[in-house]
């Protein structure tokens, strides 16, 4: 019986490990192909000494889509 309980914790940390694999892979590789950090509406400043780049367009496209993904996954119906 103690057993199960493991069992359900390892395939949860899997599950976990799997999609944290996924959303790394994504931020590395998605830099190269996709314009998130660089949307209109993203702040960049260059002056000479200085570089300031706050992507607050980016950030909201981010959690829109994670709200609607959450919430399909955490729907109480």
């Amino acid at each position: 019986m103690i057993g199960n309980g493991f069992e359900s914790t390892g395939k949860t940390l899997m599950v976990f490990g799997a999609l944290l694999f996924l959303v790394g892979a994504a931020i590395y590789f998605g830099g190269k192909f996709t314009a998130l950090g660089r949307l209109p509406g993203d702040i960049h400043i260059e002056r000479e000494n200085f570089s300031f780049h706050f992507p607050i367009v980016t950030s909201i496209v981010v959690s829109l889509v994670l709200t609607m993904i959450l919430n399909l996954f955490f729907s109480r119906r």
